[in-house]
Order: structure tokens, then C-alpha cells, then sequence
């Protein structure tokens, strides 16, 4: 059992802002050869040290990158990683004419490992920006992720001819040796993005799930194992969280369904120490499934929309959360947005000044909840 998560409050977010309008022309800059790799990195210093600020101001605790050197939320991480490759993006033409740009395909073509430092230096850049008294969070895709889209199709035969262990070891060594990395420089607290469990809820996942080969009842027990994996490497005095999504493109989603399916392999089985649940809206179910969580983890209440600008109701919030307190002591929750807000590069149909509305939402209706 991990000790009590300690979250740097009971308000949190999940990490991803809105891009400003100069780092994405600095981006398509980069893309057409117009300005070199370090030009574009001095234009993301920028605009990080002033979401830092954002953050700040607003009275966040953890403060986040807000993932702005980023387009994708797992694909940027996870093809880092030796023996994973990312095939291009393709085009498709839908029926009705119109084109749609299909994610890229993460394939696992060799043995899986820890080719360099992933996210140190990003890490030591917002290190340097985050005041004294706050804490730099990192986002970091779940390992889960190799393995769901593409299920055993997708993880070269030659490499691991069995799945179990030698894939999910070579993974959790991996990221054992990130996380290593991350904590010599003084990094204490990571989540991972995680939208497998969350999808394993929606019954039109679950049959492609067994479309693949895979058993949509097996896989949520079989991540567990594969996440503490992951957690018997975590160095001491770090908080590990995982953030469960349910599809965050432009304001759309993927999946919908309560947690009853995945919740006690989740909350009970999996060794983490704090949990983001989307619960923005009746596609996540109510708040039984929260009766799996052990004493010592933290439950955040993704209760506030990041996919549209209109504003919760605060007595509404404080509603929820008494709700929620029924199934789990009101001292291991938290609050947050749903979501991110830009989960890839492209970001969600909503306003900047909404972005901020939201957040002090957040740490206003928390510190009214839980006190100061």
C-alpha cells in the first residue's frame, strides 16, 4: 500500500492549457523548416514561464507545463522509448466528403527500452520557473497505452514472442528509469494519463477490445499487475496519480459508461497513490464505484468541464462532492477539472478567459469544501 497520497491540495488540474497563438505559429514554423529546433525551444521557454505565472496567479498548487511542447499527450513520450515506433498519420475521407486526419499508430517493432532521458530537461526548465512553496508536476502517457490500441497485433512477435512478463517487465523498467531520472532532479510528483481503463467501460470498446483478441473483464486486472509493475520501481517520496480519460479532441469524447467495470481493479488492486476521475457529466455513471477506494489513496473529482466554456454551479459542485463523500471520507478527495485543456495541440473549443474562470472555480469551491 502506498503511503497517504499527499496531493499538494485538494484542488488539482490534469495538466494540458490552451497553446497561445504565437508557440503554434512557432510550431508550423518549425514544421516548414522556418526556424531550427532551439529557436522553437526559446519560444516554448516563453510561453511556459507565463502559464507557470497563470498558474500561480489563479492559486494552484501543482503547476504543470501545460504540456506545451507537446502535440500529442502520449504519442510525444511514448516514441521516445527504444523499440516503439510511431507510423505517419494518414488522411481518411469520410462518406460525406470530408477529410479527418486518423492519430498516428504506435507499433512496438523491438525489445522496449529507456533509450534516454525523456522529459528531464523539460522537468528542469519548470522546475526553475515554479515558486518556492509549489510543486512541479509532470504528465507522462501510462504505459497501458503500448499495449491497448494495438493489443497483441500491435507488439512485434519477433521481440517478445509471450506478452507476459518479458514485454510488460521491459516496459516498467522503462519507465522505472524515467522516473529515476525525473526524481534525481528533484521531481516528487507524476501522473499518467491513462484512456484504456476508461474506455474499457463503453461497451463499444469493450467489443473492439474483444475484437482483438483480448478479454474486456481480464484487462482491467491484467493493467494492474502491469501498472504496479511500474510502481514497485517508483523512488521514494514521490506521489504517482493517474489520470483516467475518456477521448479529449476538440471538445469531443470517445467513450462513455460508469466505472463499475474497471473500479475495483483500479482503485483496489493498482499500488498508485492518487486517481483522476472524469466525472463531468452522466456519460461517467455516479459515485458508487469509489467504494473500492482503500484508506491512505486520494480520489480528484474531475467535476468541471474543460470541453465547453459554460460555468458550473459552485452550490452544485459542493453537491456533488457531498455525494461522493458517501462512498469515500471526504478527506480523501479532492477537486479538479475533468479533463486538460488541450490534450493535444490542437485544444478544446473554449476561451482562455474560461480556461482561468474554471480554475479559480476549482480552488474556490475546494478551499470552501476542505478549507484554506
Amino acid at each position: 500500500m502506498s503511503q497517504h497520497a499527499r496531493l499538494p491540495a485538494h484542488y488539482d488540474h490534469v495538466g494540458s492549457f490552451l497553446r497561445p497563438k504565437y508557440l503554434l505559429e512557432a510550431r508550423e514554423q518549425k514544421a516548414k523548416g522556418e526556424i531550427t529546433p532551439e529557436q522553437l525551444r526559446k519560444v516554448e521557454d516563453k510561453a511556459i514561464t507565463e502559464i507557470v505565472k497563470f498558474q500561480e496567479d489563479i492559486g494552484l498548487k501543482s503547476i504543470t507545463d501545460g504540456e506545451f511542447r507537446r502535440t500529442y499527450f502520449h504519442i510525444d513520450f511514448l516514441e521516445q522509448l527504444g523499440g516503439v515506433k510511431t507510423d505517419i498519420p494518414v488522411t481518411i475521407r469520410k462518406p460525406d466528403g470530408t477529410e479527418e486526419l486518423a492519430p498516428p499508430v504506435m507499433r512496438v517493432i523491438d525489445k522496449v527500452t529507456h533509450a534516454k532521458c525523456i522529459q528531464l530537461a523539460d522537468f528542469e526548465y519548470l522546475k526553475s520557473q515554479v515558486s518556492a512553496g509549489n510543486t512541479p508536476k509532470v504528465t507522462i502517457p501510462s504505459p497501458t497505452m503500448l499495449h491497448f490500441r494495438g493489443g497483441r497485433a500491435g507488439i512485434s512477435k519477433e521481440a517478445y514472442p509471450e506478452l507476459d512478463p518479458a514485454f510488460y517487465d521491459d516496459v516498467a523498467r522503462a519507465y522505472g528509469d524515467e522516473l529515476r531520472s525525473l526524481a534525481a532532479a528533484g521531481c516528487t510528483y507524476v501522473q499518467m494519463d491513462d484512456t484504456n481503463l476508461a474506455y474499457l467501460c463503453d461497451e463499444k470498446m469493450r467489443e473492439a477490445a474483444r475484437q482483438r483478441g483480448d478479454d474486456p473483464n481480464e484487462l482491467p486486472h491484467r493493467y494492474a499487475a502491469f501498472i504496479n509493475k511500474v510502481v514497485a520501481q517508483k523512488p521514494a517520496g514521490m506521489t504517482l496519480a493517474m489520470h483516467l480519460c475518456r477521448g479529449n479532441f476538440k471538445s469531443t469524447h470517445a467513450a462513455a459508461g460508469n466505472y463499475e467495470p474497471v473500479a475495483e481493479a483500479l482503485l483496489k488492486e493498482m499500488d498508485l497513490d492518487a486517481y483522476f476521475l472524469e466525472y463531468d457529466d452522466a456519460r461517467s455513471g455516479d459515485f458508487r464505484p469509489l467504494r473500492f477506494l482503500p484508506k491512505g489513496k486520494t480520489v480528484v473529482l474531475g467535476l468541471v468541464t474543460t470541453k465547453f466554456g459554460e460555468m458550473e454551479d459552485k452550490d452544485e459542485l459542493k453537491e456533488r462532492i457531498e455525494a461522493a463523500a458517501k462512498y469515500v471520507p471526504l478527506e480523501q478527495l479532492a477537486l479538479s477539472p475533468q479533463c486538460g485543456f488541450s490534450s493535444t495541440v490542437h485544444g478544446n473549443n473554449i476561451a482562455v478567459e474560461a480556461q482561468r474562470a474554471k480554475l479559480r472555480l476549482v480552488v474556490e469551491t475546494a478551499q470552501e469544501v476542505w478549507g484554506g
